[in-house]
């Protein structure tokens, strides 16, 4: 997949794809035009883009999620910390945390998460 960033209405048109994948695509067509109040063509065009990119592939009529929603976050949040922290996590968490508290529960499900990571 290369490197994707989704504008908000191509991030909701992602959502509609993955909450409905596999999906043909006259049902498709018709929940664009419904959310969006798209026309066909609309609807093509952004698919060939996000499809482009190797998020979804129209086989046969079909339109089928190349990556989960988690996948594709997972990639992009990875490429975010890399390019904007230089890959360092605990940079990121520096600079997310720096202008605000985190809960109780916040921290301790980031305990849980790092304790899950230590015992892989």
């Amino acid at each position: 997949m290369k490197e994707y960033r989704l504008g908000a209405l191509e991030s909701r048109f992602a959502d509609i794809v993955w909450e409905n994948a596999p999906v043909k695509t006259p049902e498709l067509v018709k929940l664009c035009e419904e959310e969006f109040n798209w026309k066909r063509t609309t609807t093509y065009t952004v698919l060939k883009r996000l499809s482009n990119g190797g998020l979804f592939k129209l086989e046969g009529g079909t339109v089928y999620a190349q990556l989960s929603r988690d996948e594709f976050y997972s990639k992009q949040s990875k490429h975010y910390v890399k390019e904007s922290f230089g890959g360092s996590l605990p940079a990121f968490l520096s600079a997310f945390t720096s202008n605000r508290k985190l809960s109780n529960d916040e921290v301790n499900e980031i305990k849980k998460m790092i304790e899950n990571f230590e015992e892989k």
